[in-house]
């Protein structure tokens, strides 16, 4: 059976450094088994923010992207924190924000980007709760942010 991370290289994907926080917190944090992870937004490759107003200036596709990325800065927090993907036992909850405009209805269909990648890499432990909420402003306009509870096997 293939790991987390040779399931992640069979998708063509490769984790991000973990980001800098620009304030007072730390991208994951853990007690006992579980791990918080906290809320990630989009990079490009160059590392600017991918910024947009879901609804007005990106479409459901590229949002979608954009929340398949936060996933891959979330596993990159994660593994930094614990120190390898395959102490993840399974994925507990996601909570997904969409910067979206007013009438914009298809929050789900966005974080979808996110909760897919963790089925793909995790198989049914990537499985998770979640809630996908739509957004007047994020942080530096990113247009997506997740925040992610993982349960840790025990050490």
């Amino acid at each position: 059976m293939a790991t987390a991370e040779e399931r992640l290289q069979a998708l063509g994907l490769t984790l991000p450094e973990v980001s800098t926080p620009v304030a007072n917190y730390v991208p994951a944090a853990r007690t006992g088994n579980l791990l918080f992870v906290a809320g990630q937004v989009p990079r490009d490759a160059s590392g600017a923010m991918i910024t947009g107003k879901v609804g007005a200036d990106m479409d459901v596709e590229a949002a979608y992207a954009a929340a398949q990325i936060c996933g891959l800065y979330a596993l990159a927090a994660a593994k930094a924190e614990i120190g390898g993907l395959d102490k993840v036992a399974r994925v507990v909850r996601v909570m997904g924000l969409v910067n979206a405009t007013p009438e914009f209805a298809q929050q789900p269909q966005v974080i979808n980007g996110f909760s897919d990648l963790m089925v793909n890499v995790f198989g049914e432990a990537g499985r998770h709760a979640r809630v996908a909420y739509g957004a007047g402003s994020l942080p530096g306009g990113a247009a997506v942010e997740v925040e992610s509870l993982f349960e840790v096997a025990a050490s």
